[in-house]
């Protein structure tokens, strides 16, 4: 099994909503930093969100993109770090990762070293 699996993708129009998911076998999640980084062919790929520990008080970033639109949260009885998509726009069309580490500073891809497989998300009219 996976350490972690992403869930949640799809197609959705512009102004929808989406809630990935990102589920932990084998460790306890809540034990880890946690982020959703997104890539589109062509570009690097990019940090959206990241939480902390709950250790270090559960700490969040957002993407200026993002702000005001997705939120990041944990179920820690699911093992399960969840990012809820509101007022989705075409431009977040990508695919979507999970990943887990120690920490983040800036929620850069390099900083977190346990990834997933992604999930597709598609935002079109």
């Amino acid at each position: 099994q996976d350490p972690l699996v992403e869930s949640g993708g799809g197609l959705v129009q512009p102004g929808g909503s989406l809630r990935l998911s990102c589920q932990a076998t084998g460790f306890i999640l809540d034990y880890y930093a946690v982020g959703w980084f997104r890539q589109v062919p062509g570009k690097e790929r990019e940090g959206v969100s990241c939480i902390s520990s709950s250790e270090r008080d559960d700490g969040t970033f957002y993407a200026d993109s993002v702000k005001g639109r997705f939120k990041i949260s944990k179920d820690k009885y699911a093992n399960t770090v969840y990012l809820q998509m509101d007022d989705l726009k075409p431009e977040d069309t990508a695919v979507y990762y999970c990943a887990a580490g120690a920490f983040f500073r800036h929620c850069l891809p390099a900083e977190l070293g346990y990834w997933g497989q992604g999930t597709q998300v598609t935002v079109s009219s």
